[in-house]
């Protein structure tokens, strides 16, 4: 939920490929299979540190734009586990490639102009394996997903990457790189000591490659130590064994030990250092010529790696990075510590905060890090860095933080927004700062202890100590009181008081005094009272408002922002059937929804993921996702989660028509704790899904229509009262089937054309399909009334067009659900057949039955075909039904 940080450019060094070193070998076998996995998606480069890979890659980037392939180079790094910051570099990625935004995008989407663009291209994305955050690995998923059919991606990683590799490699979109292809034969390493200008004999070279494995960095570190002791250096061969670190350990030290004092120190001095220029380095090496060292240090291609080709800035080699820093340890202790400060020293006096607090905790010192932190925390607080707050406080010894009340706080805060209310909670009580009398530590935990309460699920517990905390402000520290006034704004609303929500939301903006994590939070919960009041349209807008609200960009960019607004936002366009959207902010969304979101986010997250899947023929994916959101109701202790999952699950069953399977569900979903309380509450997840209107829709499809009318009026009449504007729309197209169900036509076509004249103006689309087909043939009845369409206008007309279209064709001749005695087959149907019947009733899509079946999409389609000559029948719906008169599928 945490907001994102200010915008920063993103630096020439990220998008392209460290210098190519002085002898290049090109690696022949690679290239082959890079040329021959044309129809590969994904080109994963995966193997240790030290074996090659970014070469490798380089020259593929280099093959592909001899063949006049677009490619954009982005290297990642730890800072691109926030999701702004990565979408910003794979921003400037597909600007590189000159890619236009896709149609109705924003500028603000990197990964739809990616899916969008017909061209062929590449992009390379290296050092992937620092990604760890599963709503940016979940990014890249999506990204891999929507590839045009002649893009690729590319990734070097030491490790293997979660993006969905079985399913790649089983449709033959997946190109694996390993460590075995990588390591060097004996004609490569041959070429490259004689590029390095030391060609060895054939023997030496064989003894060399086989304690080495071909280990391109160990080869390479090898090469270094023979330039410096000629032919002699062969000796070396014998004096250590095996491929593992250890190899490469010796040969950095061989090579450290052969440089002039001045080099040496140097080196040691500035391991320490993440980047190199000569400003920075001048300041853990303060007798050195900087300037003059880094430049013969590149020359000599010794250890550097220059960021980009037009900056003097350089990086260490990650192999002989990690070397240095031990060294340093095991010959100057007491100088990391004095390294680190200096850096933390140089860089506080630049104003670069991060980097400062960052050194002072890898060096050891705790207090200055803690001196820093209590300059900079709030402002960081206010700006929602909640993941970089969490990392630091997380590094620093509890019992020197013990002494910090205010760090305490900020440090409660940013882990209530990285790893949940619960662990929040419990800091908040060891801290002991809840009975503190210092009046900007009682600010903080005003504004906390609701919030977290309503986190867990207990907003009536949250209500009394809110309002308690409420006549307290204001405070000394605006941030904790406009915090409060917005958790209490949510708080009010579910208890029923809609008219108090909007006071205290006006009361937040008064006092937010520029925090845009406040702002977002404000926004997002005026748009979730504007949706239970039925204005879509305002709630949508207020949602854009929140995932945006920066002051330091006029672009929408819909991928910024918090989670709750990020997944309330993933709602309106679910609502108005944008489901490719809805997906996309779903895959950067839902992991942190379900990491700290409150309650009602993390129902309404899965549920959709789970529709959208189930509407896109994936129908495991659906019952995974609803199974991994019980499973998380069970973990935390929220029964209203676990009822919602499976209050769902029968939900989809009865899509599938699995009438006892669906009741079955219900049963167990009926958890009576959980959904009376839902009843006395307003809670925003369940303003249109809970257990009477599941009830209700299993009736209409299987049981007593004329019981769910008697039933709806007095709900619709309750919803009216109460403003719950959303609901009572919902109710009403459950009332228009039941009208039709029990056979009374007008009714039902009366009761919904006064539901589309509503929903026509705000943009509910998804209100009305959701319920499935029944509801077509009503569509296109008043589809077919011309008198109501002109007297309504275009807008409900086109609308009534979209919803009608959305169902597909219907033949008339189709068999309704009552009709019995079913004709004869032609002929029988085989197996095969019959289970793809049964996945087909099922609602896999072609794809989905394919890997299923373990077939092609032709192998399916000729089913299909043979299925329909077969039942006599002119579409899926049509065949389904026939097969289920004939009790072929259930």
């Amino acid at each position: 939920m945490s907001a994102p940080p200010p915008s920063v450019p993103v630096q020439p060094a990220k998008l392209s490929p460290p210098a190519p070193p002085a002898a290049q070998v090109l690696r022949q076998a690679i290239a082959r299979q890079v040329h021959e996995a044309a129809r590969a998606r994904l080109l994963l480069v995966r193997a240790p540190a030290g074996f090659g890979k970014t070469t490798a890659m380089r020259q593929m980037r280099d093959r592909f734009e001899a063949e006049g392939i677009a490619t954009a180079w982005l290297t990642l790094d730890g800072a691109d586990n926030d999701v702004p910051r990565f979408l910003q570099g794979l921003a400037a990625a597909v600007q590189a490639l000159g890619i236009e935004p896709a149609p109705g995008s924003g500028r603000g989407d990197p990964i739809a102009a990616l899916g969008h663009d017909a061209l062929p291209f590449a992009l390379f994305l290296d050092d992937f394996e620092v990604l760890q955050s599963p709503a940016v690995i979940g990014l890249v998923r999506q990204l891999l997903d929507g590839l045009p059919r002649q893009a690729q991606l590319v990734i070097g990683s030491r490790s293997l990457p979660d993006l969905g590799l079985g399913r790649l490699r089983a449709r033959g979109q997946l190109l694996e790189i390993d460590a075995a292809l990588l390591r060097f034969s004996p004609a490569e390493a041959e070429e490259f000591f004689r590029l390095r200008g030391e060609a060895l004999p054939r023997d030496t070279l064989e003894r060399l490659l086989a304690k080495t494995e071909g280990w391109a960095g160990a080869l390479w570190l090898a090469s270094l130590a023979l330039q410096r002791h000629g032919a002699e250096g062969c000796d070396f061969v014998e004096r250590f064994s095996g491929s593992d670190r250890a190899v490469a350990d010796y040969l950095a030290e061989d090579v450290l030990a052969q440089q002039s004092e001045e080099v040496r120190d140097f080196l040691l001095r500035t391991s320490v250092l993440r980047v190199l220029d000569a400003q920075v380095c001048a300041a853990v090496a303060p007798r050195a010529d900087c300037t003059a060292m880094l430049a013969q240090l590149e020359a000599g291609h010794l250890f550097l790696a220059p960021l980009a080709s037009d900056a003097r800035s350089y990086r260490y080699h990650s192999l002989f990075a990690d070397f240095l820093r031990a060294q340093l340890a095991r010959e100057r202790p007491g100088d990391v510590a004095r390294l680190h400060l200096a850096a933390s020293g140089w860089y506080e006096a630049q104003g670069r905060p991060v980097p400062a607090i960052d050194h002072a905790i890898e060096g050891g010192d705790h207090p200055h890090a803690l001196t820093l932190l209590a300059r900079h925390a709030e402002r960081f607080l206010e700006e929602g860095r909640m993941r970089l707050l969490d990392r630091w406080f997380a590094a620093l010894p509890p019992e020197q933080l013990a002494g910090q009340p205010l760090l305490q706080m900020v440090a409660t805060w940013a882990e209530c927004f990285t790893r949940g209310p619960w662990q929040a909670l419990q800091r908040l009580r060891a801290s002991g700062c809840e009975t503190s009398e210092d009046a900007a530590v009682r600010a903080h935990v005003n504004g906390l202890q609701p919030l977290l309460l309503a986190m867990m699920d207990h907003p009536e517990d949250a209500y009394p100590v809110g309002q308690a905390n409420l006549r307290r402000l204001p405070t000394c520290r605006a941030f904790a009181d406009s915090a409060l006034a917005n958790a209490m704004a949510y708080i009010v609303s579910v208890m029923g008081e809609q008219h108090e929500a909007h006071r205290l939301l006006d009361a937040a903006r008064r006092s937010q005094a520029g925090s845009i994590f406040n702002r977002m939070y404000t926004e997002a919960m005026e748009g979730v009272l504007d949706l239970a009041e039925g204005r879509l349209r305002q709630a949508a807008a207020r949602f854009r408002v929140a995932l945006t609200a920066t002051p330091r960009s006029a672009s929408y960019n819909p991928t910024q922002g918090n989670a709750w607004a990020g997944v309330l936002h993933a709602g309106v366009l679910y609502e108005s059937d944008d489901l490719a959207g809805a997906e996309h902010l779903l895959s950067v969304y839902l992991p942190l929804a379900r990491d700290v979101g409150l309650p009602d986010h993390v129902i309404a997250a899965y549920r959709m993921r789970a529709r959208i899947a189930f509407l896109q023929g994936d129908v495991d994916s659906a019952f995974q996702l609803l199974t991994e959101l019980e499973y998380l109701g069970h973990d935390r202790q929220l029964p209203r989660v676990v009822a919602s999952a499976k209050l769902e699950h029968a939900r989809l069953l009865m899509l599938q028509g699995n009438r006892e399977a669906a009741a079955d569900m219900l049963e167990r979903a009926d958890d009576a704790a959980v959904w009376d309380r839902v009843r006395r509450l307003n809670l925003p997840a369940h303003q249109v899904d809970d257990i009477a209107i599941g009830r209700w829709r299993w009736q209409l499809r299987f049981g007593d229509a004329a019981g769910v009318r008697q039933a709806l009026a007095p709900a619709i009449a309750e919803a009216d009262t109460q403003a719950r504007r959303h609901r009572a729309l919902k109710l009403r197209v459950l009332l228009a089937l039941a009208h039709a169900r029990a056979g009374a036509a007008a009714e039902a076509q009366t009761t919904l054309a006064a539901v589309l004249a509503e929903t026509a103006r705000e943009g509910f689309v998804r209100l009305l399909l959701d319920e499935g087909p029944a509801l077509a043939p009503l569509l296109r009845a008043l589809q077919a009334d011309r008198a109501r369409l002109d007297e309504a206008g275009p807008i409900y007309a086109d609308h009534v067009a979209r919803l009608a279209a959305a169902f597909g064709e219907v033949h008339e001749d189709e068999p309704a659900a009552g009709d019995a005695s079913p004709a004869p087959l032609a002929e029988p149907l085989t197996r095969k057949e019959i289970r793809v019947l049964e996945l087909l009733a099922a609602g896999y899509s072609n794809a989905a039955m394919a890997e299923k079946l373990f077939v092609s999409d032709s192998t399916v389609r000729t089913h299909l075909r043979n299925i329909n000559l077969k039942l006599g029948a002119r579409s899926r719906t049509q065949a389904v039904a026939l097969a289920r008169q004939a009790g072929v599928v259930r």
